[in-house]
């Protein structure tokens, strides 16, 4: 078992020791790891006297805690734990129970069991829900409390998961690997008591880490769907002022046309980054998107090209057109306002699309392993 410790001189020794006679009520053999994340007070010797196996992580964080124990474990199962005092170890035993049955990952789910004063009503009703719906909406993982941190997984899913950051954000980044690789996850209700001591988390700074980094690794959400919309909102309107069409009572003219080239043209420049952002996940964080995976093995570099040379050659003809006119009537004064901005919008999104297109070929490229890192 791991449990990341911060000033836990009150609590620790007691987590410790509920660990260990969990072990030894369910006849289980482990040990108790608690890394020492820059205590100050007396919390690594309490947890040395209890019985745990001390290591030091200078980098302060909960993710660069757990990384550090983790790398200090060999057992086949590993528990997670807080040494606050929350959760109850006596239910070791149940999670390890899954992991043995074929369960990757074993999840807490604290929501059923909340005592009183020991969860703040806007992390209950607001903050837990929120993040963890979005998590399950962006990743699929179906789990209800996706910030528990009393957890168990197995050794082999834990270096399948390649998990990196040193955060809080690394309970977000768990579920969210957990999701993208296909993890068996299961969840138990585990019971949540107020904590002893002082709280260490920071409730809008650590809620935003966990928000940056769920729409971060999903530029499906946070690129695509929003360039989309934007794209598809621009084009109607642009459809609507060149057609002269009446809508909502009323004819559309130039400056609807501008402002729906003005969202046509961000929102394709929003989807070329967002696909860019999935493809460098993909090819250098090991971090892949399904839906755009699926786009990139249909499509190649050469479809963009010619798509992108297609939207450029149609709009270097209208604008070719416009200019004959405007040479046919004497070089005067022509009302071709609308074809003119529906044109330049034609060239500017052939362009996106066509250099897009080799950007996501340059971001694909993998570069061989350095000399120093073969081994010999």
């Amino acid at each position: 078992m791991v449990i990341p410790c911060l000033n836990e001189e009150q609590s620790i020794a007691a987590c410790v020791g509920d660990a260990l006679e969990a072990f030894r009520d369910a006849d289980l053999r482990g040990e108790v790891v608690v890394v020492d994340n820059g205590c100050t007070d007396a919390s690594a010797a309490r947890a040395r006297e209890a019985g745990a196996r001390v290591v030091t992580e200078p980098v302060r964080g909960y993710g660069a805690a757990y990384l550090a124990g983790f790398a200090a474990t060999e057992g086949k199962f590993v528990v997670m734990g807080d040494g606050d005092g929350t959760y109850d170890f006596t239910q070791l035993p149940e999670m390890v129970a899954l992991l043995r049955d074929g369960t990757d990952l074993v999840m807490g789910d604290r929501m059923s069991d909340i005592q009183p004063g020991a969860m703040p009503w806007m992390h209950r009703r607001i903050g837990n829900p929120l993040l963890s719906g979005a998590l399950n909406l962006f990743f699929n993982a179906g789990v209800r409390d996706a910030h528990c941190g009393m957890r168990a997984i197995r050794r082999e899913a834990l270096v399948r998961l390649d998990l990196r950051t040193t955060g809080m954000e690394f309970a977000s980044e768990m579920v969210v690997r957990a999701g993208r690789t296909d993890l068996r996850i299961a969840e138990v209700p585990v019971v949540y008591r107020p904590r002893v001591g002082e709280s260490k988390l920071s409730r809008y700074r650590d809620g935003w880490r966990h928000l940056r980094f769920l729409l971060l690794h999903s530029p499906m959400y946070l690129f695509v769907i929003p360039g989309l919309l934007l794209a598809a909102i621009g084009t109607l309107a642009q459809l609507v002022s060149l057609g002269q069409l009446d809508l909502l009572g009323r004819e559309w003219q130039l400056h609807a046309m501008i402002a729906g080239s003005l969202l046509t043209i961000v929102g394709t420049q929003i989807v070329t980054l967002g696909v860019c952002a999935a493809a460098y996940a993909a090819d250098h964080l090991g971090d892949v998107d399904r839906g755009l995976a699926n786009w990139r093995r249909r499509l190649r570099m050469e479809h963009g090209l010619a798509f992108g040379a297609a939207l450029v050659a149609v709009g270097v003809v209208i604008a070719a057109v416009i200019v004959g006119r405007w040479i046919a009537a004497g070089a005067g004064e022509l009302s071709e306002e609308r074809s003119a901005v529906g044109a330049a919008t034609l060239i500017v999104i052939g362009t996106q699309v066509f250099f897009g297109s080799f950007l996501l070929s340059v971001l694909a490229l993998r570069q061989p392993p350095s000399a120093a890192r073969v081994s010999p």
